[in-house]
């Protein structure tokens, strides 16, 4: 790049804080200041969080955007990427890009990346199930980020993206956030009125349909019947709080359930956890399992797309299918039966994200990404075989 500090903004049309944001914020906070100059555009709701999260070293401009089929809002997309004369555009999921990535072609951005996080289960109908607006965009579309060799089957073999413009480069996280917690899980106990010796389950992720929380309620019956003293933590938020704080009355499980919202500090909600749950019906290569295994707790998560690369059955943690609560409960009821069985599995989970799903080597490969694809469109270096390997070993080392 010889010396040139690259711009770098992410986009994103989410309002709240999930794992797709998480990953941003993560990587924004990460990127190397002598190479990259940060900018993140959001929705208001979420601008007001990633400030306080990234300081005054990271500008965070509001942008509204309501959703996929706002289009309104890509001119000023537009103005602020020739403005800001913005190296690399990088978005977070389709919706995001759908507007964005064509804006920022438009407006001469060198590169123009998409991250699409997750597995979309949730399009349907001829013209959404056939992705034929995903290729379009795809067009005005340097690369692809896949967070998981499962995502980037997906990309290529359902949406059927371009194969060269897909990089695998999974999901990370930083060990040292979950080595020492900040609250004591004694102490934690204490404040959600929990019991010392009442086992604990958490699940962290927004209140959303894909991550099953519904699944979760209907399970937990069959836990109590074998576990009286079991307690629930919900960490997280997200439009269905109420009709899932509904289900639990319903189920009578009020006494046992905890729905705490959104907390910074996902690692002292960790450490006080016997068992994790994440019973996602899709996923990309989720975070929270990272996270929970980076704290070295038992996890239990659904086998669905990214989730078995990092979560593998009765080696690092325990799967089950996903919207199967008897299954859900019969996995949970075996971690807390056998905490030694747990730990080793626990144990084995943080050794595996130790070694290859660590935050150092997701930026490290994403900075190299950006590198490439600038260099590349800005005339520096002609493409070769290779630079975006997939083809017939896609995803072979993450299997």
């Amino acid at each position: 790049m010889k010396g040139k500090r690259l711009t770098v903004m992410h986009f994103t049309s989410a309002r709240e804080r999930g794992g797709a944001e998480a990953h941003l914020a993560a990587l924004v906070r990460a990127l190397d200041r002598e190479a990259f100059e940060p900018l993140v555009a959001c929705p208001p709701p979420l601008a007001t969080q990633l400030r306080e999260e990234l300081g005054t070293d990271v500008e965070v401009v509001p942008i509204d955007l309501r959703g996929a089929r706002d289009f309104r809002i890509a001119p000023r997309i537009a103005i602020l990427i020739a403005r800001r004369k913005i190296d690399i555009l990088h978005s977070h999921l389709f919706a995001s890009s759908l507007v964005a990535s064509p804006a920022g072609r438009l407006a001469g951005a060198r590169a123009v990346i998409e991250t699409p996080h997750v597995n979309e289960k949730w399009r349907h109908g001829p013209w959404k199930s056939q992705f034929l607006v995903d290729r379009l965009v795809a067009r005005t579309v340097d690369a692809f980020i896949a967070v998981s060799a499962a995502n980037a089957r997906y990309l290529v073999g359902v949406k059927r993206l371009p194969a060269r413009k897909v990089r695998v480069i999974p999901n990370g996280v930083d060990l040292a956030r979950f080595a020492t917690p900040t609250l004591a899980p004694g102490e934690m106990r204490r404040r959600l009125g929990f019991g010392d010796s009442d086992p604990v389950i958490v699940v962290v992720g927004r209140l959303e349909r894909q991550k099953g929380h519904r699944v979760l309620l209907d399970a937990l019956p069959r836990v109590l019947a074998t576990m009286a003293n079991a307690r629930v933590a919900i960490v997280g938020d997200g439009s269905l709080r109420s009709e899932l704080e509904t289900q639990s009355r319903a189920l009578g499980l009020a006494g046992a359930v905890r729905f705490v919202g959104w907390q910074s500090n996902v690692a002292d909600w960790l450490a006080l956890a016997d068992v994790v749950a994440l019973p996602s019906f899709y996923e990309g290569l989720p975070l929270a399992a990272l996270e929970a295994l980076a704290a070295q707790r038992p996890l239990v998560a659904t086998a669905v797309d990214g989730t078995p690369e990092v979560v593998r059955d009765g080696r690092t943690g325990l799967t089950v299918p996903p919207g199967e609560p008897a299954r859900l409960a019969e996995a949970i009821l075996r971690m807390l039966r056998d905490p030694a069985f747990g730990a080793r599995l626990a144990l084995a989970g943080r050794e595996l994200v130790a070694q290859r799903f660590t935050h150092e080597r997701q930026v490290r490969e994403t900075e190299q990404l950006y590198r490439e694809i600038w260099e590349r469109r800005a005339g520096q270096r002609t493409a070769e075989p290779g630079d975006m390997p997939l083809g017939n070993r896609l995803g072979a080392e993450w299997r």
